[in-house]
């Protein structure tokens, strides 16, 4: 069994080294387009450099009625890229971070063997901006985390291999300290969170599978050791970790995930989100807005990511990231 784990584990690294890299070995980019349809941004996707599209798929579209399920929007998208050979990447989105917006099947929040189906959460929209509220599936009930199973194995049976990969949002979840979510205990969502990103590894045998880990509840400088637990079980089980939050060298980061992606450099699939949150924060050595170098330096060099999810906000990727890729940056020559 050991000899076994060695060889996947070798087998893993030499993935991590061809396959999930671009040319020159710098990482691949995809343009994470949020829920927008592909096709909206066919003049951007001739970018040589760029190899495809990053687009959030709530639970809600895919499933809405139990056991009935829509894949229409994922086919779409999946048949306009490979007329223009790019890749997809979907991005499997079960929380939201809007008051109103719920990403869950109605059933769930109806049915009572769910218990509300969600819980709401807290969000840090960026430096500066007032904490927003939004909802998170319960994924620590058993009852909704198998619905959430399910879907993952219907998505796999119709997509594994067609898709370039597929992955799972944050860890980061902030509820009430004073008045937590029914039957929600720190150990009960990560074992949680270790279950879904095991049902996708299960699931997905050719796609690529990447847990975003940013953060976990109750946790600090990893005194739970489930920042080290889940590195350590992505790498002995082939799953690709990520994030949503690129901060260069932020403190918040640095006594959480940064450090376990750093050490983990070269060892680890792992794909980086920047995302429009990141823009609102100022680098502390300039007094100004951290820049397109900052993060892709930082990304690149520290976090060692493999593959980036850059964001299509305005007005950074006209003024900025578009600049970079005419000329030539990322998986084209310098």
């Amino acid at each position: 069994m050991k000899k076994i784990l060695i060889l996947n584990i070798l087998l893993y690294l030499l993935f991590v080294n061809s396959i999930a890299f671009g040319k020159d070995n710098l990482p691949r980019l995809f343009l994470f387009l949020g829920g927008d349809e592909g096709s909206l941004h066919k003049q951007d996707l001739k970018n040589p450099c760029v190899d495809g599209v990053q687009i959030i798929y709530t639970w809600k579209q895919l499933e809405p009625q139990k056991g009935v399920y829509d894949f229409s929007k994922i086919d779409n998208d999946l048949n306009f890229l490979n007329l223009i050979h790019k890749k997809l990447f979907i991005q499997l989105q079960d929380r939201s971070f809007e008051p109103t917006l719920f990403n869950v099947p109605d059933y769930l929040r109806d049915e009572e063997n769910y218990h509300g189906g969600v819980a709401m959460q807290y969000d840090f929209p960026g430096e500066g901006k007032p904490i927003t509220t939004g909802w998170v599936a319960r994924v620590w009930d058993p009852a909704v985390r198998e619905r959430y199973n399910l879907l993952i194995k219907e998505l796999a049976t119709q997509f594994d291999g067609k898709i370039y990969g597929i992955n799972l949002p944050e860890t980061a979840v902030d509820f009430d300290e004073t008045n937590p979510p029914k039957d929600f205990t720190f150990d009960n969502y990560f074992y949680a969170e270790l279950e879904n990103i095991s049902t996708l590894r299960k699931a997905f045998h050719k796609s690529i599978v990447i847990q975003y880990v940013n953060f976990f509840p109750g946790e600090w400088d990893n005194d739970h050791h489930y920042m080290g637990r889940i590195f350590t079980y992505a790498m002995n089980h082939q799953i690709g970790l990520g994030g949503p939050d690129v901060v260069p060298y932020r403190m918040a980061h640095i006594k959480n995930s940064y450090p376990f992606f750093h050490n983990f450099k070269g060892k680890l699939l792992t794909g980086m989100a920047i995302q429009e949150p990141d823009y609102t924060y100022k680098n502390p050595e300039t007094g100004d807005y951290y820049t397109f170098s900052d993060f892709y330096n930082f990304t690149r060099d520290y976090l060692g990511a493999t593959i980036l999810f850059w964001n299509v906000e305005e007005p950074f990727f006209t003024n900025q990231l578009v600049p970079k890729l005419n000329a030539q940056y990322f998986a084209c020559n310098k």
